[in-house]
């Protein structure tokens, strides 16, 4: 009977590190292949040990781009840049860990980001930009205008996250693992081909009620999340936001420069009365636009409006 067990317990260990082996194998397959459907356009700086990439284009005074929850650069250099290059100098940053930038000496904690992309304004010379937030990316904006308000002019928010929330938005449930070591395990085995399986319905809930782009995959970036490094990344991203929210949004009267909200009323991410309307108690002199009919990526489906929003914050920014 012993003997049948040992040799049980040895045939599913075999069993689980081929299908774990199996999965990693997949895994390194996809993310080559993203890799080479988007390679790495851009410029690198050196930050407290991370590599921050970015891609650069225009003249004229500065507009720094921050991406949201599971997103890159190409979320803004896609559809807004050629909108907006004519008129100003157009920066967009992968964050930390997210799209070709590292995550090695900072933390996914939202005053770390803040830091991090505060930091990246002073080696790249900006001076006081406009930051324009998608997202998380917009709770990032705030907190590196709240934390280091000397170098920032303005906010241009697109769909923020502002406000603490009980309940997670249920097309990122998945994202919620606490723990590093499992998040670090997860993306190197099964959940790149899981989201591969599932990106067609996690597509659905950001960009509805509006359709996917054609082109979002390599146009937008898309292929870039199927990478083990990102994956772990937005992962954590997802776990630190739910920490840091009831602190900063207590912090917002502090707020001394032009802030505006675009958001769509038909946002299935984000609740745009949750952290849209209740920001016009908080932000004295908000300029806040709301959409009708609009989901969580205004940038795609609405890339003109979305950059007549930009110019208007630029010239309350600029001017003032």
């Amino acid at each position: 009977m012993l003997t049948f067990l040992l040799w049980f317990v040895l045939v599913a260990v075999v069993l689980v590190a081929a299908v774990a082996a199996y999965f990693a194998w997949r895994t390194g397959k996809l993310a080559a292949d993203a890799e080479r459907a988007v390679p790495q356009t851009g410029k690198t700086l050196e930050i407290d040990g991370d590599t921050i990439h970015y891609v650069e284009q225009g003249r004229g005074p500065p507009i720094l781009f921050i991406h949201g929850l599971g997103g890159q650069l190409h979320h803004f250099r896609q559809p807004l840049f050629p909108l907006l290059a004519d008129d100003f100098r157009l920066i967009a940053i992968d964050r930390p860990g997210s799209g070709y930038s590292t995550r090695r000496g900072s933390a996914a904690d939202i005053g770390d980001q803040a830091r991090v992309i505060a930091a990246f304004i002073d080696r790249l010379g900006l001076q006081k930009p406009l930051l324009v937030g998608h997202s998380l990316g917009g709770a990032i904006a705030l907190r590196v205008a709240l934390d280091f308000p000397d170098k920032v002019a303005g906010l241009a928010l697109l769909a923020p996250l502002t406000h603490h929330q009980d309940e997670k938005p249920s097309g990122f449930k998945g994202l919620d693992i606490p723990s590093p070591a499992m998040r670090a395990l997860l993306a190197h085995t099964v959940a790149i081909p899981i989201a591969l399986r599932q990106a067609e319905a996690t597509l659905d809930f950001v960009f509805g009620p509006q359709t996917v782009p054609d082109d979002y995959a390599i146009g937008g970036g898309g292929y870039l999340g199927l990478r083990p490094s990102h994956f772990a990344a937005t992962a954590a991203d997802f776990v630190a936001a739910q920490t840091a929210m009831p602190g900063q949004q207590t912090r917002y009267g502090a707020l001394a420069m032009p802030v505006g909200i675009l958001f769509g009323d038909a946002d299935r991410v984000l609740d745009h009365a949750v952290h849209g309307l209740a920001m016009r108690d908080a932000v004295e002199g908000l300029d806040l636009e709301i959409l009708d009919g609009i989901g969580h990526m205004p940038q795609f489906v609405e890339p003109a409006r979305t950059a007549g929003f930009i110019r208007r914050m630029a010239q309350k920014t600029f001017a003032a």
